[in-house]
């Protein structure tokens, strides 16, 4: 009799830590028991908790999970900040707009307190709406002592293109972010349209600000995946040209949640 085997998959050697689990329903698993662990200790240690959310088809199974699943109906929502690490420049009940899904299934059903739900104001004329939204991360931070001003989740996903958040390679915010004009101070956000921006234009954290997180969580599954995540444990690229090189966390750590099906295989 002949027996299949199924090839092992190799865990990629990512910049942080990886945690390689077998299937989307147990990477889900696994984030959602981490940001709760997260969110407890934070709301305990600074009585609030600061979550920075990503769009996309892969977290919004994890928001879901969240909101249905029993083990996390004790989740800290009365004392969380959301906020949004990307958007769109389209209107709240556009169909692309990463707030909207949010809304739907977290906002409008979690009890957080609506002036800790940050929306990005996006549809706002030029540069304000980055400009706003600076300024109110600056204000919820200033409530916390000097060094524990920053966030303390972040879900950030990589596009096959790998970018992260909405710093896409070739684009004007992503060289702004990586060297800044001459006499300026870091951006926290930016909004970035142009050459090498997908539509619509976007409005978007910057590695400034992402980089002083406590947790961030990137998730990739599928084999999709499995070339640009090889590029990025190759470390031969720039920053530049392969954004998501350019998260490195300052006091923090970068997680990796993969799934088996973005991981080579063994022969």
């Amino acid at each position: 009799m002949t027996y299949s085997v199924t090839p092992e998959p190799i865990k990629p050697k990512l910049p942080g830590t990886v945690c390689l689990t077998p299937d989307v329903d147990h990477l889900i698993s696994a984030v959602a028991h981490d940001m709760m662990a997260q969110a407890m200790s934070c709301v305990r240690t600074f009585g609030d908790f600061h979550l920075a959310l990503s769009g996309g088809s892969t977290p919004f199974p994890l928001y879901r999970r969240l909101m249905l699943d029993p083990d996390y109906r004790d989740f800290p929502w009365r004392r969380t900040h959301l906020w949004i690490v990307d958007e769109r420049c389209v209107p709240f009940d556009h169909e692309k707009s990463n707030y909207r899904q949010i809304k739907d299934i977290i906002v409008d059903h979690s009890g957080i307190p609506a002036e800790q739900v940050h929306p990005m104001m996006v549809m706002q004329p030029g540069d304000s709406c980055a400009d706003d939204y600076e300024k109110e991360l600056k204000h919820a931070f200033i409530y916390r002592e000097k060094g524990h001003d920053r966030f303390d989740f972040v879900i950030l996903g990589m596009g096959d293109d790998g970018h992260t958040a909405s710093l896409f390679p070739g684009s004007p915010a992503l060289a702004q972010a990586l060297q800044p004009p001459d006499g300026t101070p870091p951006r926290w956000v930016l909004m970035n349209r142009g050459q090498g921006v997908t539509p619509p234009d976007r409005c978007t954290m910057t590695f400034t600000l992402l980089n002083a997180s406590r947790i961030l969580a990137c998730l990739c599954v599928g084999e999709k995946k499995r070339e640009m995540l090889a590029r990025v444990a190759g470390g031969k690229d720039t920053p530049a040209a392969l954004p998501m090189l350019g998260i490195k966390p300052v006091a923090g750590e970068l997680r990796w949640y993969l799934d088996h099906a973005a991981c080579p295989v063994s022969a």
